[in-house]
């Protein structure tokens, strides 16, 4: 036997170098062959990759045997060149459609879900369609080969046949460039979702070679690749592994791409963009195990202690023959792992979505990790001229930058989705600002867009999606309303409370206090909604006893022949609790709104009426109480006054002096004119950084003094007017009486030095102290002290200098 082992190995040595000198040859031919047609990289280069990741070493080392000794097929491969010239294509998609280079693996992955869905219709009416096994699995599956820089996607759908490879992956280049750039400027409907087209080819933004492996059940399985630069290959592929149905891109990644060959940046996408897709979408994902092992043998000795007894040692001996020493190691192991576990609920009927599935939901889509449940939600599908479905979330809390930057901010709170697969949050045609607080989702199949899911513009389709929306979320708000018991007018409604009712009780008012400043901001800003919106509003009144009411709650409480709805504006309810503009209303059981928030002093100006009834500040002129028969009388025994100190307010610009109707225990106020600023409104405006004081002049309503000729005090003044007009004294305290006044009212004093000289005056007088009295001058002893206080600082001073002289020459 040994004298046959020398010769035997001899010719088995030189078979192999025989077998060798011809594959390379082979070889050579092969790339010669190709690189006359296409320069593109060769799919046998890249033989290692695995589709599936599912198959076994010894398969992948078989395959890649069979392919390099039939490589000479790529050399046969039919060769297409682009109709319009590539250079201008790409510039359009890389530059012009496509701004953010993640968007690729979305539209990949649209791509691969439309087929999937093709294949699941057809299934409908052939059952054996799908086949068996793995080819039944309707399903994305996503694979990184790191070495090689490449990113492979695979869909088990309907998959291509070779001419479907020509149609499709040519279908932007088949129209000319010309062609395509005048229907995008016309804005036509271009569709192309779920279609090879522009979203296959924004893979180019990431990659500089592609290969496409599809297999129809009615074709043989063919290879499609292209590098982008005006011709690509088409070939019956015998090398790779069968892929059963489906298609399989593979994207060789450029140097600068090399983020997407990141697991963590994949889940990433796929959470942001392809979340909610039908299907699932796996991830062969890396994972640490801890993995017991044998120990080694020398590792063992050394951990041995020297120091213990030989009975211990026997001991351990015999342990260590009945358990073999392990240790715990770290061992990456990859399987499939779900990237796209939250179903889209918003495709089933509400009536089968449970409560606690709604709020998980929510907590998915707002990113909100705490254990608070939104407010409210509404889950509706729109059908008409555009169908959608969407899902409104009121959340909990408000952002605490949600009114920072109201007008400056893009970002919406509402996603839009076509055919669930993420589009933008940045569109403002949804839904106005005044309820971007709101979260939720709008997801259309018939949206029609223009060249790509990026540049979605502005198109009708959009403005009936927001007047609906806009139409539902309003409604959502009032249901808060509603079902809240607190908010229900009906005392027995009150006593029957149920658990149900517990758990909605206090929820409007908690609404409110969050979002009460965009309901305010929705009237000023949304005429067409403006009355419904009006209905939202709550407030404090004289009579809500601390508890929010509504404007039809106020109505329904006014007094027979009220005909307006009073309210007035500050800065806090205690203040205006105490204003004397409200003092004769409250004493004629008459209804005050409290508006204490800065917006409402615009929001006034907006909401002119509501239900018929107009809206009066009770701080402005205009206001009826109805007519006295003593009215004229009262009138004419004060004119004398009226005219004598309406003349001597006229340095301080006081259109005039009334009787007023709205005191009770005050002696006079200033009021406004009922189209010019209050006096609120004046003191927001001034504080304002770069508030124009030539338009403050401009607004500043005129101001009328209104006398209580009831009050002491105008009585008294009224006589001494009579008796001596010219009495300097009377003058004196007839501008102190307006000072205060103005100072009561909410006005801010042009002069507070000259108010303060007059009180204490005033106070001089109270205490019969001589108005010549002046104040004592201070003793000169006092400011030699200071003096020498002046000098010892000095001198310290000195000292100090001299100090710090000394450590510099050391």
């Amino acid at each position: 036997m040994r004298k046959w082992t020398l010769p035997s190995a001899l010719l088995l040595l030189s078979l192999l170098l025989l077998f060798a000198d011809q594959g390379r040859k082979l070889h050579a031919n092969a790339e010669a062959d190709s690189e006359e047609l296409v320069d593109p990289p060769k799919v046998e280069d890249k033989i290692g990759a695995v589709p599936s990741g599912l198959s076994t070493d010894s398969d992948v080392a078989k395959r890649e045997a069979e392919s390099i000794s039939k490589r000479s097929l790529r050399s046969s491969a039919e060769k297409f060149e682009f109709q319009a010239e590539v250079s201008r294509l790409m510039d359009i998609i890389i530059n012009s459609l496509y701004s953010n280079k993640d968007i690729f693996l979305r539209e990949l992955i649209s791509n691969a879900s439309d087929a999937l869905d093709k294949i699941r219709f057809l299934s409908l009416t052939d059952k054996e369609i799908l086949g068996e096994g793995d080819n039944a699995k309707l399903e994305i599956q996503i694979k990184l080969d790191k070495e090689n820089k490449i990113l492979s996607i695979r869909d088990r759908g309907i998959g291509m046949t070779k001419e479907d490879l020509i149609k499709n992956l040519g279908t932007i280049a088949k129209s000319g460039t010309s062609a395509f750039v005048e229907k995008m400027q016309k804005s036509g409907d271009l569709n192309l979702i779920g279609q090879f087209g522009v979203g296959f080819y924004s893979v180019y933004l990431v990659a500089d070679y592609v290969e496409v492996i599809s297999k129809h059940n009615d074709d043989k399985q063919y290879v499609w690749e292209s590098k982008a630069d005006g011709a690509f290959a088409i070939s019956e592929d015998t090398w790779n592994e069968p892929l059963g149905r489906g298609t399989e891109i593979r994207i060789h990644l450029r140097d600068e791409a090399g983020e997407y060959l990141e697991e963590f940046k994949l889940k990433e996408l796929v959470k942001r963009y392809s979340e909610f897709i039908n299907f699932p979408i796996s991830l062969w994902a890396s994972k640490e195990v801890d993995v017991e092992v044998p120990a080694d043998e020398d590792e063992s000795s050394e951990e041995d202690d020297s120091s213990k007894t030989s009975s211990e040692e026997e001991s351990e001996d015999e342990d260590a023959e009945k358990k073999p020493k392990t240790k715990t190691v770290k061992e990456t192991t990859y399987e499939w792992e779900l990237l796209n576990d939250v179903k889209a609920i918003w495709l089933r009927s509400p009536k089968d979505v449970t409560e606690e599935e709604y709020n998980k939901f929510y907590h998915t889509l707002a990113k909100d990790f705490s254990e608070e449940k939104p407010l409210s939600w509404s889950h509706f599908t729109a059908e008409g001229d555009v169908e959608f479905k969407a899902v409104l979330f009121v959340p909990p809390k408000a952002p605490h930058d949600l009114y920072e930057s109201y007008y400056n901010s893009n970002k919406s709170n509402l996603k839009l989705y076509v055919r669930r697969v993420f589009i933008s949050d940045e569109f403002d045609e949804l839904l106005p600002k005044y309820l971007n607080f709101l979260k939720g989702l709008v997801d259309s199949d018939s949206l029609p867009l223009n060249v790509s899911r990026e540049m979605l513009q502005q198109h009708s389709s959009l403005k009936t999606i927001k007047k609906k929306l806009i139409r539902k979320a309003l409604d959502m708000i009032r249901r808060i309303a509603d079902e809240d018991p607190d908010e229900s007018t009906n005392k027995d409604k009150k006593d029957e409370v149920s658990s149900d009712d517990d758990e909605k009780k206090g929820k409007y008012a908690t609404f409110w206090k969050e979002f009460g400043k965009s309901i305010k901001l929705g009237i000023i800003e949304d005429a067409t909604n403006r009355n419904r919106l009006a209905k939202l509003l709550r407030f404090e009144t004289t009579k809500s006893e601390g508890k929010f009411t509504s404007l039809d709650q106020y109505i329904s409480r006014m007094k027979s022949g009220q005909k307006d709805i009073f309210y007035i504006t500050g800065t806090s309810k205690e203040q205006l609790e105490k204003s004397p503009f409200i003092e004769q209303l409250k004493k004629k059981n008459y209804e005050v709104i409290f508006f204490t928030d800065p917006v409402d002093e615009y929001l006034m100006q907006y909401l002119m009426d509501y239900e018929d009834k107009k809206f009066q500040n009770v701080s402005k002129e205009g206001l009826k109480l109805g007519k006295s028969a003593k009215d004229k009388e009262l009138k004419e025994s004060f004119k004398d006054l009226t005219k004598w100190w309406k003349k001597s307010l006229v340095r301080d610009n006081v259109d005039d002096v009334k009787i007023s109707n709205r005191l009770e225990n005050t002696p006079c106020v200033v009021v406004t004119s009922k189209f010019g600023w209050s006096a609120n409104m004046e003191r927001i405006m001034q504080s304002q950084t770069l508030s124009d004081p030539v338009k403050q002049a401009y607004m500043r309503g005129k101001r009328v003094l209104e006398i209580n000729p009831r009050h002491p005090i105008i009585k008294e003044l009224r006589e001494r007017v009579v008796n001596n007009p010219e009495d300097e004294s009377v003058k004196q305290t007839a501008q102190l009486m307006y000072q205060t006044a103005l100072f009561e009212s909410g006005f801010v004093l042009d002069d507070p030095k000259d108010f303060a000289s007059r009180i204490y005056d005033s106070v001089k007088s109270s205490l019969d102290i001589s108005p010549e009295a002046t104040v004592e001058e201070e003793d000169e002893t006092e400011e030699v002290e200071s003096e020498s206080d002046a000098k010892e600082a000095a001198s310290t001073s000195n000292a100090a200098n001299d100090n710090a002289d000394a450590k510099d020459e050391l």
